[in-house]
Parts: structure tokens; C-alpha cells; sequence
């Protein structure tokens, strides 16, 4: 089995859950893990499964999602696949799921795709890493949430026993799928 699992990151904190799941994905397959920005020559046909994983900046995913899942949607409709969503909401454990994340629940219905599994994760606050329009602006949304805004901080939200549960379900679809 050989499954692909793109990315689009902005701060590393989606690439690094991308990373996590191949890791976990490894003793029932190889993965490969690219950057959602360099993937314009990819053959998804030489994959037995996608998943897609991207993260929310000021409400919104980056544009190149979905320009790559408009272009593929027939494939990735035809084989196993999943997305998932990182933001900043998802902190909130009632926000960590397709249907109550207004950010993944957006994307999914305007998508020509139908993912097979969908997930949603908290990311990572890091205000030193920020440039200091993104650190105020991040702060502000912060403080309009109830979150973090102390800018001296680097906060990790994401739920690593969610993330790994999500490996191992989609590396399930792909068994399933080949037994």
C-alpha cells in the first residue's frame, strides 16, 4: 500500500500533524508526505489513498487547496481519501469536529470532493515565530475568543491521541480497501 498525505501549512504546525500521521501509517504502508504547494505534478493514480490536511488563517484555507481539489476532485472521489482541518477554534473541544467546525464545514460543502473521512485538529499558537501585524491580529482574535494573548508564549493546542486515532482509522479505510 503507498498512500500520499498533502499538506498546506503556514506556521509548520499542519506539517508537523502530516508527519505524525505517516509515522503512524508506517508499518501498514508507505507514505509520503509533500507540501500542497509543490504538488502541482503529483500522480495521485500511484496512490492507493490521499489525504489532505490544511490549516485556517484569518478564517480561511490557503487558495491552493482548493485549486488542487477542484483540478483532482474525480480522482480523489474515486479512492480513498480524507482532510483534515487545523486551526486555532478547534482549542475548544466542541469545535473539533466536521459538523461544528464552521471552517471545515464550509469547505466541505462547497467541495467537489467527498472525503471518505474528515477531521478536524487544534493547531499551535506561536507569537514569538509571528511578524508583528499577524501577532496583533492573532492577538486580537485571541482576546474576541477567550483565548491566549500573552505574545510571549507558544502554545501547542493540538490533541495527539485525536490525530493518532485518525491515523489509524484511515490506515483501516486502506486495509479494508486492499483485503
Amino acid at each position: 500500500m503507498k498512500a500520499l498525505i498533502l499538506y498546506s501549512s503556514r506556521d509548520g504546525q499542519t506539517h508537523a500533524i502530516a508527519s505524525y500521521i505517516a509515522n503512524e501509517l508506517k508499518e501498514k504502508c508507505s507514505c509520503d508526505v509533500v507540501d500542497l504547494a509543490h504538488a502541482e505534478r503529483v500522480d495521485l493514480k500511484s496512490y492507493d489513498q490521499v489525504m489532505i490536511g490544511a490549516s485556517i488563517r484569518y478564517g480561511h484555507f490557503n487558495p491552493v487547496l482548493d485549486k488542487f481539489v477542484k483540478k483532482h476532485a474525480e480522482t480523489l472521489n474515486r479512492m480513498p481519501s480524507a482532510f483534515f482541518g487545523v486551526n486555532l477554534t478547534a482549542r475548544k473541544p466542541e469545535k473539533r469536529t466536521p459538523q461544528t467546525n464552521a471552517y471545515v464545514r464550509k469547505f466541505l460543502l462547497a467541495s467537489p470532493w467527498e472525503p471518505a473521512m474528515c477531521g478536524v485538529f487544534a493547531g499551535a499558537l506561536r507569537y514569538p515565530r509571528y511578524r508583528w501585524f499577524d501577532k496583533v491580529m492573532i492577538q486580537l482574535i485571541m482576546r474576541m475568543t477567550g483565548g491566549e494573548t500573552d505574545t510571549r508564549k507558544e502554545v501547542e493546542y493540538t490533541d495527539w491521541q485525536q490525530v493518532a486515532k485518525f491515523a489509524e482509522d484511515f490506515g483501516q479505510i486502506s486495509y479494508k480497501k486492499s483485503h
